[in-house]
C-alpha cells in the first residue's frame, strides 16, 4: 500500500499561465521525491495601469511518502 501527500505551491510568470505551472512542477521534482501529479487550483491575473503583467497559479501537487521501515 503505498500513501501520498498534497501539497500547495504557487507560482508565477510574466509570459503565461503555461509557463507559472511549469515553473511550479519544475520546483516541485527539485525538492519532492516521487511526484505523481498536479492540478491546477486557482488562476490569476496580475494586472497594473489596465494592463496584464503577470499570471499567477495555485497547484496541489501529490507525491508519495517513502516507507518508514
Amino acid at each position: 500500500m503505498s500513501v501520498a501527500r498534497v501539497t500547495e505551491l504557487s507560482a508565477s510568470s510574466e509570459t503565461s499561465f503555461e509557463d507559472a505551472i511549469n515553473q511550479a512542477v519544475s520546483r516541485a521534482t527539485q525538492t519532492l521525491r516521487g511526484v505523481e501529479g498536479a492540478w491546477v487550483k486557482d488562476m490569476n491575473v496580475l494586472i497594473e495601469n489596465g494592463s496584464i503583467t503577470g499570471y499567477k497559479v495555485n497547484l496541489a501537487v501529490t507525491f508519495l511518502l517513502e516507507d518508514s521501515a
